[in-house]
């Protein structure tokens, strides 16, 4: 089942500053976008950190690089395991534009959990053994994510004599499709430098 929906303007600084105001802003900044090759729907997915003005900071490199906002589905009720907030984006483009706006959202420090029908389409599950805790379990997820570009979907933690002995994490991810054995060389990397037993290959999230 979907998870239930708000308005965006709850994540805004001003309620005045709506969905209207931010979507005006594609159409009315400079001059219209080219349209060579047409223009093209696509959805982009990102994971946003629940504070004031963090909506429209991630909206602003769409419109910036012609981008034309349809829609906007912000999921409260669906948290990501790193207690962020999903946010499902409709907009329209030229094809020739799309990449352009996804390399705009990460550089500018949003995170991108999809985009478009061909990102993250493989998933891949390990299972991380040792001292999680105390090597900063949160800091080894962040390293993850950054060095496979990978998006944290699912993490379940087993710490049975408490966190400060052995513990294990299942972490499932989502990565590009093809570059499976280029993440599982980065997680092995980032758990011989931390002291951890990777366990793996798991491929699509199978236990």
């Amino acid at each position: 089942m979907d998870a239930p929906t708000q308005e965006v303007t709850t994540m805004v600084d001003d309620p005045a500053e709506n969905v209207d105001s931010v979507e005006g802003t594609a159409a009315t900044d400079g001059e219209e976008p080219e349209t060579d090759g047409g223009v093209r729907a696509y959805t982009v997915r990102l994971e946003l950190v629940d504070e004031p003005g963090e909506l429209l900071r991630a909206l602003a490199p769409i419109s910036e690089n012609g981008g034309n906002l349809l829609s906007i589905h912000h999921e409260r009720g669906n948290i990501t395991p790193r207690g962020h907030i999903p946010v499902e984006v409709d907009l329209e483009c030229p094809p020739d534009r799309f990449d352009d706006i996804v390399g705009a959202l990460r550089d500018a420090g949003v995170n991108v959990i999809q985009a478009g029908a061909e990102h993250y389409g493989e998933e891949i599950s390990v299972v991380l053994v040792g001292h999680l805790v105390e090597s900063d379990l949160s800091d080894t997820l962040s390293r993850i994510e950054a060095d496979v570009d990978a998006v944290l979907l699912d993490l379940s933690l087993a710490a049975p004599d408490g966190t400060d002995a052995i513990s294990s994490a299942r972490a499932r991810l989502a990565i590009d499709s093809g570059r499976s054995d280029e993440a599982l060389e980065a997680i092995r990397a980032i758990g011989s430098e931390k002291e951890l037993t990777v366990v793996e290959p798991l491929l699509g999230g199978e236990a």
